[in-house]
């Protein structure tokens, strides 16, 4: 196997002929010219394209300094962002750190600091809960936003503005925040020169999905201690093979013609499957990628996600015998960083003396195994992600997977990926309820259907 991600649907070819694949392959070749045309839907958000090789270099390394000074002068780091904005930099600490990180000593860390996230929510609670982790350590804050408006970062930041200028004062506040936002415009990029905060950019050209591999992600997850050169080496050799690799060697490719053709077959429904719980934020972060850039005009797979084997007791049932909407991609990591040997009992009393000897990986493995079979024969096709180890190369090259296929199939659907109309929907009500200026009008005819 080789060190980049390996896409097998052969388990599903039960449920499709090969012709099909091979006749969707085609539509996904003319969609990947049209992706690379730059003139399909969309096409000023194309910048994650040529990222892993067009990047600055000059930000690149200032990131690295960046973190280098977190972990010298911080005990905590605070990564304030919603969406795009944290969940591939959680996805990627939580993939490439022990599992328990934040509790082991900052020696045992190699020097980073314990990172959480903040902003991704409007809950007081959560919040007070977070200032009483700080405690009175030495801490630093990321925050970002493009606009420096979106209301749940924008009220997390307030909070943490004000603890960093009353611990160490409006100057020594401003050089712990660093501040991820748009090149020229915007309140944080405003208050951000007006206060000499650290600054980097956000892409014009990249949306916020696809921003893990922009300082966005890249800083938080150098600061955990992370190889950002490593995970960029991945995304690199992935892109070499998503745009100019043909349909049969073409894993983005191949994954978007199989989801789709599932999709035209009524399966309305992906669950994104994985075996190790460091990869449970990875799926979070494919779920806002797949729903955000496919979920429009009415159209569009569900993506959804669950950990094995820990959600066969709650919704294996239902995967096996309910409604039969759904197929599964499952994420499979060939060579987990550590593991465990099962020991033998004197007195086989719990039965488990069969599997003396075997890791806890080799269980898992058959739990894998026995579940697709099972699954394929409860109608419910399976596609198998396979992942080399739990590295940053390894990683990169995942992300761009990911991101290629969905412009792909985003071009297959017939609608613009790289869009997001639908979301502004929520805020425009919540704006109402809230009374912010500009919204009036809309207050009193939310709260009579509310029956306020």
């Amino acid at each position: 196997m080789s060190n980049t991600i390996e896409f097998d649907y052969k388990p599903a070819l039960e449920f499709v002929e090969q012709r099909e694949i091979d006749r969707m392959g085609e539509l996904c070749v003319n969609a990947r010219k049209e992706l690379l045309s730059r003139e399909g839907l969309g096409n000023d958000f194309l910048g994650w394209i040529d990222l892993p090789v067009d990047y600055n270099k000059e930000e690149f390394d200032r990131i690295k300094e960046a973190a280098k000074q977190i972990q010298k002068d911080s005990e905590v780091l605070i990564v304030i962002g919603i969406g795009g904005s944290y969940l591939g930099a959680r996805a990627a600490i939580e993939f490439l750190t022990p599992s328990f990180n934040n509790q082991l000593s900052k020696e045992e860390r190699n020097g980073a600091p314990e990172i959480y996230f903040a902003g991704n929510n409007i809950s007081g609670s959560y919040l007070q809960d977070l200032i009483k982790i700080i405690g009175d350590r030495d801490f630093s804050v990321n925050v970002i936003s493009k606009s420096g408006t979106t209301t749940e970062p924008a009220i997390a930041f307030r909070v943490f503005k004000k603890m960093l200028e009353e611990k160490y004062g409006k100057e020594g506040a401003a050089k712990r925040i660093y501040a991820t936002t748009d090149r020229q415009k915007g309140a944080l990029k405003s208050l951000a020169d007006e206060e000499k905060y650290h600054t980097f950019v956000i892409p014009d050209d990249v949306g916020g999905r696809f921003t893990v591999l922009t300082p966005v992600g890249l800083l938080p997850i150098a600061a955990a201690g992370c190889d950002i050169d490593a995970l960029m080496k991945g995304a690199q050799a992935q892109r070499e093979i998503a745009l100019n690799n043909d349909f049969a060697s073409n894993p983005s490719l191949q994954y978007a013609a199989l989801r789709n053709l599932f999709l035209r077959k009524g399966k309305v429904m992906e669950i994104l499957v994985d075996y190790e719980p460091s990869l449970h934020s990875l799926a979070e972060w494919w779920k806002q990628l797949f729903g955000e850039s496919e979920g429009k005009d009415g159209r569009g797979l569900f993506p959804a996600s669950y950990d094995l084997s820990t959600d066969l007791h709650s919704l294996g049932q239902f995967v096996q015998d309910g409604t039969r909407i759904m197929f599964e991609t499952v994420l499979n990591v060939v060579k987990p960083p550590k593991d465990i040997t099962i020991d033998k009992e004197p007195v086989d009393i719990d039965g488990i003396n069969y599997l003396s000897g075997k890791t806890f990986d080799f269980v898992n493995k058959n739990a894998m195994k026995g579940t697709r079979l099972a699954h394929t024969d409860g109608q419910v096709p399976n596609l198998l992600v396979n992942i080399p180890q739990q590295d940053a190369f390894c990683l990169g090259s995942v992300f761009y997977f990911f991101e290629f296929a969905v412009g792909v199939s985003g071009y297959l659907l017939g609608i613009n990926p790289f869009d997001q109309p639908g979301v502004e929907d929520y805020k425009r009500n919540m704006f109402g309820l809230l009374g912010k200026p500009g919204y009036e009008d809309l207050t009193d005819d939310l709260k009579a259907r509310l029956g306020e």
